[in-house]
This record gives C-alpha cells, structure tokens and sequence, in this order.
C-alpha cells in the first residue's frame, strides 16, 4: 500500500524542498514560498544559487559538490535573498539520492536567532569597551590625585601637634590625618591592581576579614563618630578568606558608608557583619538598620552603573556597582534583602576554594 506525502509536505512548518544534481529546485513546499516570498515558477525557472546571497554562493556550491560523493549534510547555514531584498538565514539538512538524481532538503529559518546573537555581541562589545573606558578613566583618576595627597601628608609633617592645645581641634587634625593616609594607600593599591592586571583578575591572597575591616574603620573614623554609628562584627565562622585584600576593604567601606548615608530620620546608624558557612560555601553578611529599599519597584537596577534611587542624598550611582563588580569578577555572588523602613541585608558568598 502506497502512502502519499502530499500533505505531509504541504503543511510542513518547515521548508521542504527537492533539487536536481544541476542546482535546480524540482519541488518546494508553501512554507518556503512564503520565506522567500517567489512563486514556485520563478523558482524553478532559475538556479538555486541565484537566491542565495552572494556572499554565500561559493560555500553553498562546495557543499552542493559534496552531495554528488552521496554525502548527507546537516546543520549547513547560508542565507537567501528574498523577493522583498531582506536576507533570511536558513539552516539545511540534504540527502542525495544517487539513482535519482536528486536531493532531498529540509531548513530552519534561523534569522531571528542570527539577530539576537548579532545584538547580544554587540552589547558584549560595548560592555567591553565601557569595562576598558572605566579602567583608564581608574588609572588616570587614581594617578593624578595621588599628587594632592602628597602635598596634604607634607603638610602635616609640619604641624607640631605638642604646640595644639585645644583638644579637639587636635582631634581633628588626627582624624584627617588618618582619612587622607587612608586615601592614599587605597589610591597606591588600585594603581598596582590596573597596572599589573586587568579588572577582575586582581592578585588573590589570604584576606582577614578582621584587619580589613579595621583598616576602613579607622579611614573613616570621624564618620563613623560624627554619624554616632555602631558596629558589630563577628568572624567566628572564618575568620579569612582567599580574595583581594583592596577589594575587600573596597568592599566594606562602601557598603558601611552606605549605611551611614541612608539613615531613619532619628535612628543612629547600626551594622552587624558576621560570616557563616552554608552549604560548605563561606558568606558575608553586612545588616544595616536604614531606610531600606522597595526592590519591587528598583529590581534588577541596584547594581547597575549610574543608578541612584534617592535623589536627596548625595552620590553617583557606583558605589554597589563597583562591589558587585568587585565580588562576580572574582568568581562570588552577592544578594540583597530589603524593605522599606527596615533596613538591608547584603549577603556576600565567596567562590569555594
């Protein structure tokens, strides 16, 4: 009993179509006229390679040439012009049939999968020149502001506090002293990182999380005392971590500057930091008491370059993206819980050792 594949062939999503060993189609299905927008008499008037783009012209015929040898083809890409001038990508598999001279053809139109990759590489590339534009713009910045902080050290090597007898005032020159030293040695570390490797693939050490912290705390300590903020670590569960060292201080002054920043009204600012291990993997978690966030309506945003969400406080919008950046480019994750009013919770999770 003979079966006919008519309708098979004629209501395929597919593009089906039936060729000669002289480069002519035989038969095509409605789904290819509809791609290529010809009716089947143009079609079959003219040879294939006429509708394919030119640029694809000499590949297809070597493929085609293939066929002759009884060698089947899958996955083979080119791409048709259609009747209306657009370019369609197209994804073939054939098999010949020797006695018959023919070959027997399936495709996929794949162009709208071409024209995401396309877009996506695109992004890619200008992610990639905005990550190079951002290091040189680093380097430059880090360069010329270490002049400056010289010339503010020298300075204070000519003060001779013996002679300061108001106690704050002397109290404060200290606390400056530490904030432009602090300034300094970050300034000196960024430019060793950019000048001996490239962001996100910074020198990896035993980092104590202790010592780190200490170093940001005392760099900005007269905020800390001028802000009343309290805070509370405990490292019980791991006390270091293999990571960078500048980018862990990096790390902890801007997510505790961000505490300070975004306070209650009439709530001194408070943070917990502890580390703990889950699931064998060693975590961070940095606990603020302030205004928290509505991440309903923020989202995807919060790490994002240039993003600000509170545009009575001062700031630029890179500080959370540096630390995201910072902690992914080192193999982490880092995840925020927050609520409006109820302060906000970032949990750090380093890459296993």
């Amino acid at each position: 009993m003979s079966v006919s594949l008519n309708p098979f062939f004629d209501s395929s999503l597919d593009l089906l179509c039936v060729a000669n060993f002289d480069g002519y189609f035989v038969d095509v299905n409605p789904a290819f006229l509809r791609m290529i927008g010809y009716t089947k008499q143009e079609l079959l008037s003219k040879k294939i390679n006429d509708f394919v783009y030119a640029g694809d012209r000499q590949q297809t015929e070597e493929i085609r040439k293939g066929l002759f040898d009884s060698q089947s083809i899958t996955s083979f890409e080119n791409r048709y012009r259609t009747k209306s001038g657009d370019l369609a990508w197209l994804s073939w598999s054939a098999v010949p049939i020797e006695n018959k001279k023919l070959v027997y053809a399936i495709a996929k139109n794949i162009t709208h999968q071409k024209v995401l990759k396309n877009e996506r590489l695109d992004e890619l590339v200008k992610l990639i020149q905005q990550n190079e534009d951002l290091t040189r713009f680093n380097l430059i910045t880090s360069h010329d502001l270490r002049s400056p902080m010289h010339s503010v050290l020298s300075l204070f090597n000519l003060i001779n506090y013996d002679e300061i007898k108001n106690k704050e005032t002397l109290e404060i020159l200290k606390y400056i002293e530490i904030g432009v030293k602090g300034v300094k040695n970050s300034l000196d570390n960024y430019l060793n990182i950019m000048r001996n490797s490239s962001f996100g693939k910074a020198a990896l050490e035993e980092v104590v999380l202790d010592d780190s912290l200490s170093a940001v705390i005392n760099s900005i300590g007269s905020l800390i005392q001028n802000s009343n903020t309290t805070i509370s670590s405990d490292f019980s569960s791991f006390q270091s971590v293999y990571f960078n060292k500048v980018f862990m201080q990096s790390i902890f002054l801007n997510l505790i500057t961000n505490a300070i920043k975004y306070t209650k009204p009439g709530v001194y600012p408070a943070l917990e930091l502890f580390s703990s291990i889950e699931d064998g993997q060693k975590t961070l978690v940095v606990r603020d008491n302030g205004s928290g966030m509505d991440l309903t309506v923020i989202g995807d945003k919060l790490f994002n370059l240039n993003q600000r969400f509170d545009s009575e406080k001062e700031g630029k919008g890179v500080g959370l993206y540096i630390v995201h950046n910072q902690i992914t480019s080192l193999g982490g994750e880092i995840s925020v819980k927050s609520e409006l009013n109820q302060g906000t919770t970032f949990t750090i999770k380093f890459k296993t050792d």
